[in-house]
């Protein structure tokens, strides 16, 4: 009788890990509140096991009401970030979609702005998403594919004075974007960026949503299902691209 249960016990192990294998996979780093948080819940739905990482416990949190796991760390840390991908591939076994969603770097007068504070916006935004890309890429060549998605800003391309340093480093991320698209498209994995406007999970006041064409704010829950968009198959053709999903903020065209 025992050894009856032990069989039944294994074949329910087996059982359990082939089916973690046929579901599809996203990381979201920082993915605790905010736009992150609304990705990984958007992502849930669309039926994807979900991994996040945040400096605090939100992540944690977010990941027991979605069936995750979640690791505690920052994006400028590459052994936060390590650790990250070593605990989403020991309880999956694959990754199919990254989503890289940093914080605000430092803020400044141009040059009165420190050379610290650059390089620490260096760290915040754009090595980050150099150092998934490295690791990540293998995954996904062996697995046959993937898509990597980076929220950045609407002001890449129509610098602002108010945010200096995350103008210059997240277009930095869109032209890093397109480089990687073009060496790795043929491989069927793409990266994207995904360029928000002003949301509502940011304390803003009221002039900040006039300045859009719709004149309100964006939900978090509107710019996550953009991200899920491009971080999905619906979007397989859609590689080295910077969307913006600003309300019509930016005159660009």
């Amino acid at each position: 009788m025992n050894f009856v249960i032990y069989v039944m016990h294994e074949f329910c192990i087996k059982l359990w890990k082939v089916r973690q294998m046929d579901t599809k996979v996203c990381m979201i780093v920082g993915g605790g509140r905010g736009m992150g948080a609304a990705a990984a819940r958007e992502m849930r739905t669309r039926g994807y096991s979900l991994s996040m990482m945040s400096p605090s416990e939100s992540c944690e949190n977010l990941a027991q009401e979605l069936d995750g796991v979640a690791s505690r760390g920052s994006a400028e840390n590459p052994q936060d970030v390590n650790a990250l991908i070593d605990l989403t591939m020991d309880t999956y076994g694959r990754i199919d979609a990254v989503l890289i969603h940093v914080g605000g770097p430092p803020k400044g007068d141009l040059l009165e702005i420190s050379d610290d504070d650059w390089d620490k916006a260096h760290s915040m935004v754009l090595k980050p998403v150099i150092q998934v890309a490295k690791i990540v890429t293998p995954i996904m060549q062996q697995q046959g594919g993937g898509s990597i998605v980076n929220i950045t800003t609407f002001s890449a391309f129509e610098p602002s004075l108010t945010f200096p340093t995350s103008s210059v480093y997240r277009v930095a991320v869109s032209s890093f974007t397109k480089l990687f698209s073009d060496r790795y498209g043929p491989e069927n994995i793409r990266m994207n960026c995904l360029l928000p406007g002003f949301t509502d999970s940011l304390d803003l006041p009221e002039k900040f949503a006039q300045m859009s064409s719709l004149k309100r704010l964006a939900t978090a829950e509107e710019q996550a299902k953009t991200a899920a968009f491009l971080l999905s198959e619906d979007s397989s053709y859609i590689t080295g691209q910077s969307i913006r999903s600003d309300g019509g903020v930016t005159r660009h065209m």
